[in-house]
């Protein structure tokens, strides 16, 4: 094999420049994310010291110049990071926090059937025979006596929302024992 033949199958194993550059800008743009993340959830991923301590400051810095340049050094440290089991985690996170908003809009729609619709509180009763029936009732009724009092305001008077939140909260206790 030519001294130029070498130098070629050299520079198809490497990576291009191009692909180094989006690399870079990928890991620079996870440091950019674990900078938003709370100091709880940065306890939980593998993070080395440093990193750990320069994410930190990051989070602290408040002039926008030293906050760009403290965010390229964990962009840079970064580099020795297992960032692909970051980004699961990461994954996890926002996939779980999906679906306890989910569960949440279930709650709230179930509130509002059961404050608009008496067989509502049947199916319920059907799904969950354990349930508390006599509490269950007396919210639903606080509730729509609040939502007609709240519908009957002035404007500029601020709602009531007590019972409207109490019914939210026993329905997530009930659906959560589940």
């Amino acid at each position: 094999m030519s001294h130029d033949q070498e130098d070629f199958s050299d520079r198809d194993e490497r990576p291009s420049k191009t692909q180094v550059k989006r690399e870079m800008h990928a890991l620079l743009d996870l440091g950019k994310e674990l900078v938003e993340h709370p100091d709880s959830h940065l306890k939980q991923l593998p993070l080395s010291e440093k990193l750990y301590e320069a994410i930190r400051l990051a989070q602290r810095t408040t002039s926008r110049e030293g906050r760009r340049r403290q965010i390229h050094y964990v962009g840079k440290l970064m580099r020795d990071a297992d960032a692909e089991a970051i980004r699961a985690q990461l994954k996890i996170w926002e996939s779980g926090s999906q679906a306890q908003t989910q569960a949440l809009h279930r709650i709230e729609r179930l509130r509002d059937e059961l404050i608009g619709d008496d067989n509502a509180l049947t199916r319920l009763l059907q799904d969950h025979p354990d349930a508390d029936i006599q509490h269950l009732r007396a919210l639903i009724r606080a509730a729509r006596k609040e939502a007609s009092n709240n519908a009957a305001l002035l404007p500029g008077q601020e709602p009531q929302r007590k019972h409207y939140r109490a019914l939210f909260q026993a329905l997530k206790t009930l659906l959560d024992t589940d």
